[in-house]
């Protein structure tokens, strides 16, 4: 039954290979997905993992900071500092945009923190060059994977920052490269208006004929107070003391203050439950749309394979041959076929996975499963072909 089918394969080897090399790049694309997928979820868990906190105290009635906006006083983490239980406390903004370096925009999230204070939890970790920041204002600390090098010159707003520090694998849930700026900073970045919109508020305070003089000019002192410092951030980070149960504190916190607060659990449902959800059903939409076609061309190169050795199969029964060996010739060629096509695929998925913009995991337990499905497809795929071959009859063998 071996011989049988090493020699079919033999006969045919140019189609029987080259149709293996096509399924294996349908399978690395596969493998590719399975990928992406899991590279999300291993960015959002990155992102909670250097965060550095055990809690979020956010806006109440929010999914801040990183799936909805949030918006908090600055001057709260001193009272949550007094919550039993908690060891640190630390406030933060986040913000996605583009950061000019340059002629070119790299998207980024930028990440507000307090200089100095590199233990505090939302610090930048993993340095792989350069020192964390220390001045209050204009310096930063950039992933690698944004491309960015010391000494980089980057344009966030109508600030100048000059890179200090870099880390690796600070990404957000996007997988968009982290920048650090202190905290002043970013609140001026993300919360100040520009001067177009000032100039457009005193403008309308000024023709509103309810408002006296004095009120105009506390309106523009306000405005100047604001453009100097902004006294909100998006959240507090906080980290426990140990021992501390998570839920506990927790609920101390919601109660006496009035925010809302998430634990790691919490966190990472709304990370991967809501955020990821969306692009999780449209990956394994395609991944269901990769496998039918698979075993389409599966189908169709063992049905062309058996149709073209019709005759063989006529005089294989007419001399005695058992329908259970030649089915056996037909599934052998069937699980040669996906064996190729899986290995192919395998290499090709690991050679281009690192030329993705984003990261693509490949997991060695995707890949098992991944050549479990093959071989599975495959045995499917080859049933159409097993039907033509038990309905032959042996008198075609002596016909013409």
């Amino acid at each position: 039954m071996i011989s049988l089918a090493g020699r079919d394969i033999a006969h045919s080897r140019g189609k029987f290979f080259s149709t293996g090399v096509g399924l294996g790049l349908l399978i690395a694309v596969t493998l590719s997905m399975a990928g992406i997928y899991r590279g999300m979820v291993d960015d959002a868990m990155v992102l909670l993992d250097n965060s550095g906190a055990d809690l979020w105290a956010v806006q109440k009635d929010t999914l801040g900071p990183y799936a909805e906006p949030s918006s908090v006083r600055d001057d709260l983490y001193r009272g949550l500092l007094s919550v039993p239980g908690v060891a640190r406390a630390a406030n933060a903004t986040y913000l996605t945009m583009q950061v000019r370096v340059g002629g070119r925009d790299v998207r980024s999230m930028v990440v507000g923190i307090e200089p100095g204070a590199s233990m505090a939890p939302g610090q930048p970790r993993y340095l792989v060059a350069g020192r964390h920041i220390t001045r209050g204002h204009y310096e930063a600390v950039a992933d690698a994977a944004s491309g960015f090098a010391l000494g980089d010159k980057l344009r966030i707003r109508r600030d100048e920052y000059k890179v200090v520090g870099l880390t690796r694998r600070m990404v957000s849930s996007n997988g968009d490269p982290m920048v650090f700026i202190p905290l002043k900073d970013a609140q001026r970045a993300q919360f100040r208006k520009d001067s177009d919109a000032l100039w457009q508020e005193r403008r309308r305070a000024g023709a509103d004929p309810e408002r006296t003089a004095a009120g105009q000019v506390r309106s523009a002192e306000n405005f100047k107070a604001e453009q100097a410092a902004n006294p909100y951030v998006n959240a507090v980070l906080v980290q426990l003391r140990p021992g501390a149960d998570p839920d506990q504190v927790a609920n101390h916190i919601r109660r006496w203050h009035r925010l809302q607060v998430f634990t790691r659990a919490e966190m990472e449902k709304i990370l991967v439950g809501k955020m990821i959800a969306t692009s999780a059903r449209q990956i394994a939409m395609f991944l269901v749309i990769l496998a039918v076609v698979s075993a389409a061309i599966v189908a169709f190169i063992i049905y062309t394979l058996t149709t073209g050795k019709i005759r063989e199969i006529a005089v294989l029964k007419l001399i005695g041959t058992r329908n259970r060996t030649i089915v056996g010739m037909i599934l052998q060629q069937a699980v040669a076929l996906g064996l190729i096509g899986f290995f192919v695929g395998k290499i090709v998925a690991t050679l281009w996975a690192p030329v993705f913009p984003k990261y693509v995991l490949l997991l060695h337990g995707d890949a098992v499963r991944g050549l479990i499905a093959t071989i599975l497809i495959c045995l499917l795929a080859s049933v159409i072909s097993i039907r033509l071959a038990l309905r032959v009859d042996p008198a075609e063998a002596i016909g013409g």
